[in-house]
Order: C-alpha cells, then sequence, then structure tokens
C-alpha cells in the first residue's frame, strides 16, 4: 500500500535514499568520498525526524515494511526510489501510477541513468530537451515531461 510518509518511517526512509543512490548513482559520479563519506544513513534520517516538515510529499511504499520512497512537489516528481532488494517486483511501477494519478508530469533525472530514463518512458515521459548540471557536479540532469499516448497509462 502506498501511504504519507511518517517520522517513524525516517530512517527507512534514509537506508533506501543511501543504497539506492549508492548502487546508481557511485557508476556515474565515481566518488567515493561523497558515495562513502558524506552521504551516510544517520544524518538524512536525523534531518526528517528533527523536520518532519521535510515529509511534506513524500510517501512510501509500505509492504508489512517500507521498500520504495515518492516524493512529489506539485505536478513534479522529486524523488522516487525502490529498496535495491526489491527492485523488479513492481514497486517503481505502483508508485509511478500513484504519482501519475497526483497529476505529476514532471521530473528530473541523471542524464547518464540509462535504466531510471527508460523506466520513466514507459509511463509517458520524455524530454523536454531542458537539461542543466546536477548542483555539486560535472553531471547532467535532464528534464522529462510526461507526453500521454494511448498506449501508455493515462491515469
Amino acid at each position: 500500500m502506498i501511504r504519507r510518509a511518517t517520522v517513524e518511517d525516517a530512517s527507512r526512509i534514509a537506508e533506501i535514499l543511501v543504497f539506492t543512490k549508492r548502487m546508481n548513482y557511485r557508476k556515474i559520479f565515481r566518488n567515493d568520498k561523497v558515495s562513502f563519506g558524506e552521504i551516510q544513513v544517520y544524518p538524512i534520517a536525523k534531518e526528517y525526524i528533527d523536520n518532519p516538515g521535510k515529509l511534506e510529499g513524500v510517501f512510501v511504499y509500505d509492504d508489512a515494511f517500507v521498500k520504495g520512497v515518492l516524493h512529489i512537489s506539485g505536478d513534479r516528481i522529486e524523488e522516487l526510489y525502490v529498496d535495491t532488494f526489491f527492485e523488479n517486483c513492481g514497486i517503481g511501477g505502483e508508485l509511478m501510477r500513484f504519482a501519475i494519478e497526483k497529476n505529476c508530469r514532471y521530473l528530473w533525472v541523471l542524464e547518464k541513468n540509462v535504466d531510471a530514463r527508460r523506466f520513466y518512458e514507459r509511463y509517458g515521459f520524455v524530454d523536454t530537451g531542458k537539461k542543466q548540471f546536477q548542483e555539486g557536479t560535472t553531471e547532467y540532469i535532464v528534464e522529462l515531461k510526461r507526453e500521454c499516448s494511448p498506449e501508455k497509462f493515462c491515469g
């Protein structure tokens, strides 16, 4: 089930964010100092606990325990992560359908994150041609916009 995140979810959300980013971004950024030094579970969890307002727009896929995280803001998907142990189980698709039902139409994704881009394209998102540097890096992020077509889920 997908539900609003609570402070009690903070450590699990932080685990998913840290480990999924390490698995997916290390090969792109190649910066172990950031991957294993700066990005840590405890500070992220503590930030949510100390500032519950940061959970505004954050939803979790909870199937006995939290397996995925979705952060939306207005009509934009800010983050969508599934615990790497549960990838390819339909959780990402459930979170995407939920986001689409909430009228999310935009997102930014790392240009080199080919797997994520393919995933979003399956749900009707296309490259808008806009791109910019990911803050503090030399890697680009690209904007994707949802374009419906008959064969796509157009909730």
